[in-house]
């Protein structure tokens, strides 16, 4: 098991032991709908201005917090089995919901109900692998975690990167191997189709970026 498993793990069990109920509730662990969250009425922990905007934008937006709360596990769930971290996959789907696209540790501390170990190490995460971005609050030490503009476009455009040096390091191992053995055929096809990908990768990019210059409108 996984450090942020463990994490996620004692963060469930001692939500648990909070509610009286051995199965924490999705609500419950996001929102707190029906725990210390609700009493306080969804302000941040410390009560600070970032936190009281934030509450503020949530309530005029006029959403399903319940609703909300089951999408953020959904989504969370779904980049898990992606391959990313779950604690950090919770992190990074609070934030995507998020008006303001930023929240403070204590924020997202709050709202996922989880320890400020398995926000450190989940943002930590986010950060090294360049999804999110910190700031800090004018006149404040306290830093805010926020989402890259353009995350998505930026993600894959790191994708050309990277598969511009495996192609390069495949065509260096099929010439190792040599032209005519089957291991050395397979490298090249393997270099070829991440060319393909590649090139097709930059069409699609090219085309995103005309698309959003026209002011296209969202998807139904």
């Amino acid at each position: 098991m996984s450090t942020d498993d463990r994490l996620a793990e004692a963060d469930d069990q001692r939500l648990a032991a909070e509610t009286g109920d051995r199965t924490p509730r999705t609500g419950d662990r996001l929102a707190g709908i029906d725990g210390p969250l609700a009493e306080r009425g969804g302000e941040a922990a410390g009560g600070g201005l970032a936190g009281r905007k934030e509450a503020s934008a949530l309530g005029m937006a006029g959403r399903d917090e319940e609703a909300v709360s089951r999408f953020v596990e959904r989504f969370a769930g779904e980049l898990a089995q992606a391959g990313m971290q779950r604690m950090a996959a919770r992190v990074f789907a609070a934030l995507l919901v998020s008006d303001g696209a930023a929240l403070t540790a204590a924020e997202l501390g709050e709202r996922l109900r989880i320890s400020p170990a398995a926000v450190s190490g989940a943002v930590r995460y986010l950060t090294q692998v360049n999804m999110i971005g910190r700031e800090r609050d004018p006149g404040s030490r306290r830093e805010r975690y926020v989402l890259h503009e353009g995350m998505w476009y930026e993600i894959f455009t790191r994708r050309d990167e990277i598969l511009n040096r495996w192609q390069k390091t495949l065509l260096e191992g099929a010439a190792t191997l040599g032209p005519g053995t089957a291991a050395g055929v397979r490298l090249s096809e393997t270099a070829e189709f991440f060319q393909f990908l590649n090139e097709g990768l930059l069409q699609l990019m090219e085309r995103w970026r005309e698309r959003k210059s026209l002011g296209s409108p969202p998807p139904s």
